[in-house]
């Protein structure tokens, strides 16, 4: 290979890198933008406390729902392909959802941004798979991805906060709709389609399943929120039990699963999804309910609130650049573990306040869980494409993913039960004492995750490493 070559492929490599972290940034900004304006956008669309919940969660329905079935796509039929047709899904989603003033409708279009996002997530980190070979070059890659995760979170409550009260709540969905489409041109023209080797082939029946059945799970968890004993919520979780059930039965008779189900044997793949869903439902989901609760509890404007938000998130986003240069002889489970015991340790520097707490009482445990998100979102992206077989970086980003949004959705429904639990006194009391339960909650769910992450040893089974052995051989003959 020429240093012409050489270098043609480094600038490729760096062009696919850009893209790839700004789509899932992109994502990011969508799913966390309602965050800090909910209270504007529950009142413009005349939604009760029902339709606010599941403005808040609806996106991350279409998330969960899609990951998997997007990633073997990605994989199959092209990512690049995958990555374009995600973004102008987000565009159009995002388009009708502020041109059609009702809160049904919004719902729905934030679902379909949901699915969107999801096609763009998984094929971005499938391209840097493909993209970087592992090691110490596929690790800084990673730590970027993850970087991108972080910048997201800041950046979506932020945005939105400012444009509010500039003019409207409907500014932030448009400066997505701009962002996504010069995207996606950018992608056709800058990314090199790529795809695996040996196609897979999309598992129809299992891909349908998966979705009713996760889509039944939460809209279950987001209706349980106004009682969970009501019959809609009774018949969503027996209806989630059942076709779940039906997707084990399908994916493991089928040649086509989305996911091999002997990937759940891989210590690797386990600990990852593990510490993926941990994150969601420990450091994500109460970071999701912090925006409301300081507006409702102690009097915090919404934008201050998204500059608390982004006093984490920007941490985060600082700590996964910086975490490339973590030694590659500390495995990835183990940076999993300490990043979310880190976690746990910042979640409970954010209880025990009361109402003459301020914005600084929240800060060092914001910043405590936002170096340890960092350390965990910079692994997470590597540890996803690392556990599953070469060439389906695609499915592995998707089930990673899938973990975490999952992960989330039912993790802000028990913080925000916990929270919002009657209690005596007014209801700032009441929320400030739930909020401060919840906390600890959420730093225990944080701290035995990381534990149990540390816990799966990374075995390399014998037919593997004979495999790699032949490998091996066969490469030096």
């Amino acid at each position: 290979m020429t240093s012409s070559d050489v270098q043609d492929t480094a600038v490729q490599a760096r062009r696919s890198l850009v893209v790839s972290a700004l789509g899932t940034l992109l994502v990011l900004v969508a799913f966390t933008a309602p965050l800090s304006t909910i209270n504007a956008t529950a009142a413009s669309l005349d939604a009760g406390v029902s339709g606010t919940t599941w403005i808040l969660s609806s996106m991350s329905i279409g998330l969960a729902a899609a990951l998997l079935s997007t990633g073997t796509i990605a994989d199959d039929f092209g990512r690049r392909r995958t990555l374009v047709i995600g973004l102008l899904v987000v565009a159009a989603g995002s388009v009708v959802g502020v041109l059609v003033p009702d809160v049904v409708a919004f719902v729905l279009t934030r679902v379909v941004v949901g699915v969107g996002g999801a096609a763009v997530i998984a094929s971005s980190l499938g391209i840097i798979a493909h993209t970087f070979a592992p090691g110490p070059a596929r690790a800084a890659a990673s730590g970027i991805w993850g970087a991108s995760v972080g910048a997201g979170i800041a950046i979506g409550p932020l945005l939105s906060a400012l444009l509010e009260r500039v003019h409207s709540w409907h500014d932030a969905y448009w400066v997505l709709v701009a962002a996504a489409v010069i995207l996606a041109v950018a992608a056709e023209k800058l990314v090199r389609e790529s795809r695996s080797e040996h196609r897979r082939g999309l598992d129809l029946p299992g891909a349908v399943l998966f979705a009713g059945g996760i889509s039944a799970l939460l809209a279950a968890l987001v209706e349980g929120r106004q009682g969970w004993s009501e019959p809609t919520v009774i018949v969503l979780f027996v209806a989630a039990g059942v076709v779940l059930a039906a997707f084990w039965f399908v994916e493991y008779r089928s040649t086509t699963s989305m996911v091999d189900l002997a990937l759940l044997r891989s210590p690797a793949f386990v600990a990852a999804t593990t510490a993926a869903f941990v994150t969601g439902a420990g450091v994500i989901a109460v970071m999701s309910f912090m925006s409301g609760f300081l507006g409702a509890a102690l009097g915090i404007s919404a934008v201050g609130a998204a500059w608390l938000l982004f006093s984490w998130s920007a941490t985060s986003v600082v700590t996964a650049l910086l975490a490339r240069r973590i030694s590659p002889r500390v495995p990835g489970r183990v940076q999993l573990a300490l990043g979310l015991v880190g976690i746990a340790a910042g979640l409970l520097g954010l209880a025990g306040i009361d109402e003459s707490s301020g914005w600084a009482r929240f800060l060092p445990g914001l910043i405590v869980a936002g170096v340890a998100s960092g350390v965990v979102n910079a692994a997470l992206g590597r540890e996803a494409v690392a556990s599953v077989p070469p060439g389906r970086g695609g499915m592995g980003s998707g089930a990673n993913n899938t973990a975490r949004y999952v992960g989330s959705a039912i993790g802000v429904t028990v913080v925000a039960v916990i929270a919002t639990h009657p209690r005596a006194g007014s209801s700032a009391e009441g929320l400030i004492a739930g909020w401060n339960v919840a906390a600890v909650v959420a730093a225990a769910v944080s701290l035995l995750g990381g534990l149990a992450v540390l816990g799966f040893h990374a075995r390399v089974a014998p037919a593997t490493r004979a495999a790699a052995a032949a490998k091996k051989s066969t490469t030096a003959g």
